[in-house]
């Protein structure tokens, strides 16, 4: 397995992105297939969760997902969700180090930010729908209404389909950059094409975050990732962030369960 584990070590922030290999799960969510709803064996599932926690030095069972929707809803965490149903969100906010939170994505952008000085960090999966919606400008929100600003949080964005590849109808581009102009791209046959995650930053610089990095990888081109829109059946990455938790105090010491 490759995790793309990018630590910004003066800060204590931690950003981190799997592809597909390195675990379990058979043809045709062939191997690391993170997401649990996508007609894998939820046995499969749990062990590439397991594997891919292991690899970050992350404790499995203390790692926040989410039941995602393509909407706008921001969820304030302090910790795993309780037994029963995960809430349907596309954003996921904590003020709790090392707790750390994910989002799963094989097309969509997923949007990983973290104010270190305030403590802060947040989840975002902003497909074609959450991005004009306005999901990351509402986690943004959610994370100032914790002490987070701006002009401080870092973000940064993992593999997904790019413009290049992202063909939609005229239409459909026409309304999507009538909200995000930023988004509005061609493929490269020289068709009508979103750009998610170029909207993304647009609306990440329009806030006020500076410090911004995107993956150079397009889910569609890479067979080293899953893309939706080329295989359909397939599953699912995901992107991970958390803050450390200072020398000598424990999780479950820092948070509020």
């Amino acid at each position: 397995m490759t995790v793309q584990h990018d630590a910004i070590h003066e800060s204590g922030a931690h950003f981190a992105f799997t592809d597909r290999w390195g675990g379990v799960s058979a043809v045709p969510y062939e191997q690391l297939n993170l997401g649990g709803a996508v007609g894998d064996d939820a046995g499969a599932v749990l062990a590439n969760r397991a594997i891919a926690a292991k690899e970050l030095g992350l404790d499995p069972d203390a790692v926040v997902w989410m039941n995602q929707v393509h909407g706008k809803d921001v969820a304030e965490v302090t910790g795993p969700w309780a037994d029963g149903p995960v809430p349907q969100v596309d954003a996921v906010v904590t003020a709790r180090r090392g707790l750390a939170l994910a989002v799963l994505t094989a097309d969509c952008t997923p949007v990983l930010l973290a104010d270190p000085v305030a403590g802060v960090v947040a989840a975002a999966h902003a497909g074609r729908p959450g991005m004009i919606a306005g999901i990351v400008p509402a986690a943004v929100e959610v994370m100032k209404s914790l002490g987070a600003q701006p002009a401080r949080i870092v973000a940064r964005t993992g593999p997904a389909v790019c413009g290049r590849c992202y063909e939609v109808p005229e239409q459909m581009r026409a309304e999507v950059a009538a909200v995000e102009p930023a988004a509005w791209a061609e493929t490269s046959w020289g068709t009508p094409a979103v750009d998610v995650t170029a909207g993304v930053h647009a609306q990440l610089e329009a806030l006020g975050v500076r410090d911004r990095q995107a993956s150079p990888v397009c889910t569609l081109e890479s067979r080293d990732h899953y893309s939706y829109r080329r295989d359909r059946i397939t599953g699912r990455l995901a992107g991970y962030v958390w803050l450390g938790v200072p020398s000598g105090r424990r999780l479950e010491e820092d948070g509020n369960v």
